[in-house]
């Protein structure tokens, strides 16, 4: 793989047979760009998008927000995110690597609003800053940006596919854009590299609008719940917002459940492909679509075998000789675990089989399926060929 600096797409054409494509170099050297895929992660303005012609329905909040990266003192630069839920204005405090520095994100309010392009540091709200008694001595970066919410129409158009901020763009409320981007382009890169190594059929890539278009949508939609909460104005979400909320949410974090809740959903690891069509079956309480859940037992954990990321096959407990046999012939790795407590805790099934995808995720989870069920699995999906 090449990487090109300084490479701008002006456009591109594609077919039955791949992509054209027109490139503008730095030098001004015009370049042309054979390929059988393209994949637009060129942001929120994105070329291929537009150029593909989906539309990106969504709107922008009216709320103007700064992000100021500083050199600053104070009880709030003790290396914790501090957050103040002002009546006024909104105010995050995260931590940067070297002592005293900080990146401010906050609300710009009233008619300061008006003219984002022109204002500075200077110029911003500072009663959430002293209110948290953040003291700062320079200002190393200032910006002023809006928060836009959408989600294209399309997250592909034959062969050509949409990534990260081409496809969705969301509030920053819990900090998920890159992760989502990760997911992204995760999802998108193990079906591209199967259908090009001729171990899968074409059809495997429209699963990526299937599974990624649907997690998107709910992303967007609970963003949105979350930014509204931190940003209405009135009264009555002032109280909300000062006086409850800050009893309230260390009480619920105080709680084990909250926590484990939290980090899953911030972290994206609850993430599922549920009832989608490379998801199949159940086996305790894990379904196809589910992510595998972690477990060590004895000095060994069940997910040392994912950095293959290639088609693999769990079981915890016996396993049948005709499946061993038959995963052989495929190349597919079986990993077999003596069963535990540990596992069961975990819910999972005594004996029943976990195929993995290549992204980690269990495809088929099944009791006792043997080699059939794996054939008839494969089969159907148009998985062909040494995997």
């Amino acid at each position: 793989m090449e990487v090109e600096r300084q490479t701008d797409l002006q456009g591109f054409t594609q077919d039955e047979r791949g992509i054209s494509a027109q490139l503008h170099h730095a030098d001004g050297l015009q370049a042309h760009c054979e390929a059988a895929y393209l994949a637009g992660c060129d942001g929120a303005r994105s070329t291929v998008r537009k150029a593909l012609g989906i539309g990106f329905p969504g709107g922008t909040y009216q709320q103007v927000f700064y992000v100021a990266d500083v050199q600053a003192q104070g009880p709030a630069l003790n290396g914790e995110l501090h957050v103040d839920l002002d009546e006024a204005d909104f105010l995050a405090v995260f931590p940067l690597a070297g002592s005293g520095r900080a990146r401010l994100i906050g609300t710009v309010r009233d008619e300061r609003a008006e003219h984002p392009d022109t204002l500075r540091f200077e110029d911003v709200s500072r009663r959430a800053i002293e209110h948290m008694k953040v003291q700062v001595q320079q200002v190393n970066w200032f910006s002023t940006y809006r928060v836009h919410h959408r989600v294209a129409e399309q997250f592909s158009q034959q062969r050509a596919f949409l990534l990260g901020d081409a496809a969705h763009v969301h509030s920053p409320a819990g900090g998920q854009g890159m992760n989502t981007g990760i997911g992204d382009a995760i999802n998108l890169a193990w079906k591209l590299a199967s259908v090009l190594r001729g171990q899968a059929e074409d059809s495997l890539l429209d699963t990526f609008e299937i599974e990624r278009s649907a997690f998107a949508r709910r992303l967007v939609a609970t963003t949105d719940q979350v930014f509204n909460f931190i940003t209405a104005d009135g009264r009555l979400a002032g109280l909300l917002r000062t006086r409850l909320a800050p009893r309230l949410f260390p009480r619920v974090v105080a709680l084990k459940s909250a926590r484990e809740f939290l980090f899953r959903t911030v972290s994206q690891i609850g993430i599922n492909y549920r009832d989608m069509p490379l998801s199949v079956g159940s086996a305790g309480d894990i379904q196809g679509g589910d992510r595998l859940p972690w477990v060590a037992d004895g000095g060994r954990d069940n997910y040392s075998s994912l950095a293959r990321m290639s088609w693999q096959v769990q079981v915890y407990g016996a396993v049948g000789a005709d499946l061993v046999q038959w995963c052989g012939t495929r190349g597919i790795p079986v990993e077999v675990f003596n069963w535990s407590e540990a596992h069961e805790a975990a819910g999972l099934m005594r004996d029943a089989v976990y195929l993995l995808r290549p992204d980690s995720y269990v495809a088929l989870a099944w009791s006792n399926a043997g080699a059939d069920v794996l054939e008839q699995y494969f089969a159907e999906r148009g998985l062909t060929g040494r995997l």
